[in-house]
Order: structure tokens, then sequence, then C-alpha cells
């Protein structure tokens, strides 16, 4: 499994009530939340983004509130891969459990810029910036983990099962 984007580049502590604001959580149709993804740290991100981009951060990302609306937004609006130096853990867990793929990697976080383009593979946690020629080792997901990205999320591969 592959991810290949643009870049859109952000810093530490990115809140999940950054990622969507709170005045937004009355509802939890996902198209509707993509709408307002990042909106006020970067207003443009709604406009620029294209499917299969690539969101990247320094420390902490998803910090704050546990709501799966955040990661759901971020998928929704189209990301394809978040690469940063850290994840808040509820952040992490809801993100697989809604089947975005989220990778750590403290070098490639320092090493990739905004508009930068990356390709990433998942099965071996290789990151290639395409832009500079530099590549990163992030640590693989583990195949309980594949698999439920490949279901796109936790409960359509619990339903494949059961069925």
């Amino acid at each position: 499994m592959k991810a290949h984007g643009t870049v859109f580049k952000y810093g530490d502590n990115v809140d999940t009530d950054v990622i969507i604001p709170a005045r937004y959580l009355n509802t939890s149709n996902a198209k509707e939340l993509a709408a307002h993804c990042m909106e006020d740290i970067d207003a443009s991100f709604v406009s620029k983004v294209k499917a299969g981009d690539i969101m990247v951060a320094d420390k902490n990302f998803g910090c704050g509130s546990s709501r799966e609306h955040a990661p759901l937004a971020i998928k929704t609006a189209g990301i394809s891969c978040v690469i940063a130096s850290t994840f808040a853990r509820i952040f992490y867990r809801n993100s697989i459990n809604i089947g975005l793929p989220i990778l750590e990697c403290p070098e490639a976080a320092a090493g990739i810029k905004a508009g930068d383009e990356v390709e990433v593979d998942f099965d071996t946690g290789l990151i290639k910036n395409i832009t500079s020629g530099k590549e990163f080792k992030a640590q693989p997901f583990p195949p309980f983990m594949q698999e439920i990205i490949k279901a796109d999320g936790l409960i359509n591969q619990l339903k494949k099962k059961l069925a």
C-alpha cells in the first residue's frame, strides 16, 4: 500500500480543535466536517488539498479532545497519510480505527517542507521526499493494523470478518 502527494506542513501541538473546530461538531457528516478541516490554522487548506495529498507535522499532532471527527475530517478532505514526529495517543488510535494511515518519523517531519512531493510505502515504512531526493524510514504498520487500514477502518474490517 502506498501514498503519493503534495505536502501540507504544520508545527507542534496541532490540536483536534484546530483540525476541526468545535463549532462544527454538531454533525457527524464526514463531507461537512472535511469542508472545515484546518480552517482555523490554514484557511486555504480546503481549497488547495487534493486527493492523495500528505500532511506532515512536528510533535504531538492531534492533541486535545478524543473525538474521531478530527482524523475523519482529515481523511475525507483527501489526505492519504499524516506523518509527524509524534502523535497524541488517542488521535493515533482513532486514525487507525477510521482507516487513516499515520506514521511517526521525526527525521521525515524535520526533513520535509510544505509543497514537497512525497511518496510513502506503508508496507516498508519508507518515506521518499521526491522533491529533495531524501529518504526516511518509519516503523511500518504491523499486519493487524495494515488489515484495518486496507479495510478502510476497524468497523469495515469487523463487518468483513463477520460476513
